[in-house]
């Protein structure tokens, strides 16, 4: 099923949600790029990007780390805010405001701040029961080191398929395809903790 098909039902959230549509429009305006050269790098169609950035579509999360990396970004460009980056910095629960994918039945909250020179990002990502990040295992640019705290996750790394519990942890290399889904019906929490691999030091 297309992405822009499958928008899922909707669910309130706890917090303001963050405006998907809206944030994907100004990243690609401030690097004047258009939409059409924008769905040539991410092999998706420009009638996709254009139905996301009207948040008449929803893109899973695979599909929106394509996007942002498409753009020369990460997942976690989507959470910046402008200011002076602190050397330590506290991220209240209460003013975290979720990214929401409904094609992947989640919900992505930024725990650390973002930005350009912070080579650290970790998020909290809520899966609802039969979510997923996509469609089929997707490569990040990045190293990743998860850790499931609620529920149950599968894991298919490339071919593999792993099973996490609660407290199971997993160390993904960059560029190594990965999916996570939620076959259960009650939601599963996992913390993704990313740092930049060395080529993009």
């Amino acid at each position: 099923m297309k992405e822009s098909q499958r928008a899922g039902k909707r669910k309130p959230v706890s917090r303001p949600e963050q405006n998907l549509g809206e944030r994907l429009r100004q990243l690609r305006a401030e690097r004047n790029i258009s939409v059409r050269t924008l769905a040539a790098r991410t092999g998706f169609s420009a009638s996709f990007v254009s139905q996301v950035e009207l948040n008449q579509a929803s893109p899973s999360i695979s599909s929106l780390e394509r996007l942002a990396g498409a753009l020369g970004l990460t997942l976690g460009d989507f959470f910046r805010e402008p200011g002076h980056a602190s050397p330590t910095a506290v991220t209240r629960s209460g003013k975290r405001r979720p990214l929401v994918s409904w094609w992947s039945h989640a919900q992505i909250e930024a725990l650390t701040p973002m930005g350009p020179k912070r080579r650290l990002e970790a998020v909290l990502i809520t899966i609802a029961g039969s979510g997923s990040s996509g469609k089929r295992p997707h490569a990040s640019p990045r190293h990743q080191f998860a850790v499931v705290f609620q529920g149950e996750i599968r894991l298919t790394v490339e071919t593999h398929v792993k099973r996490l519990t609660r407290g199971d942890s997993v160390t993904i290399d960059a560029s190594t395809p990965h999916r996570w889904q939620n076959l259960a019906k009650t939601p599963a929490k996992l913390i993704i903790v990313s740092v930049r691999a060395t080529t993009e030091l």
